[in-house]
């Protein structure tokens, strides 16, 4: 059987989409702001997830929306993103946003860093 193959794009949760707007409100960003999603070098496994809430996005990125919010992805950000699911939890293990990356091959143990 054929290897599934994520789709081109990153979805949020309601649940995190909510937070967002709550982070947004809070930072007085207005109604014109988005999630800007990326990655960069570090963390234990070689990749780190990066998130800020930004009035507009940049000449580079890519613009998906989703539940509401606009997410302003970084086109060398993406090929590592597509397929993503961004969700958010506040159970008992911990708060914050959570990544479920189909291209991650491996993630460290506090889940904010991965490999492909």
């Amino acid at each position: 059987m054929p290897e599934a193959v994520a789709p081109l794009t990153i979805h949020i949760t309601e649940r995190a989409a909510k937070k967002v707007a709550h982070f947004a409100e809070k930072d007085g960003k207005g109604e014109e702001f988005g999630l800007r999603v990326g990655v960069k070098g570090g963390g234990c496994s070689g990749l780190t997830y990066t998130l800020s809430v930004e009035a507009g996005p940049q000449d580079e990125d890519k613009i998906i929306e989703d539940n509401g919010i606009r997410l302003f992805v970084p086109k060398k950000s993406f090929v590592f993103l597509a397929g993503t699911e961004l969700d958010y939890s506040d159970g008992l293990n911990g708060k914050g946003f959570t990544f479920v990356n189909p291209n991650a091959k491996s993630t460290c143990g506090c889940g904010t860093s991965f490999s492909v």
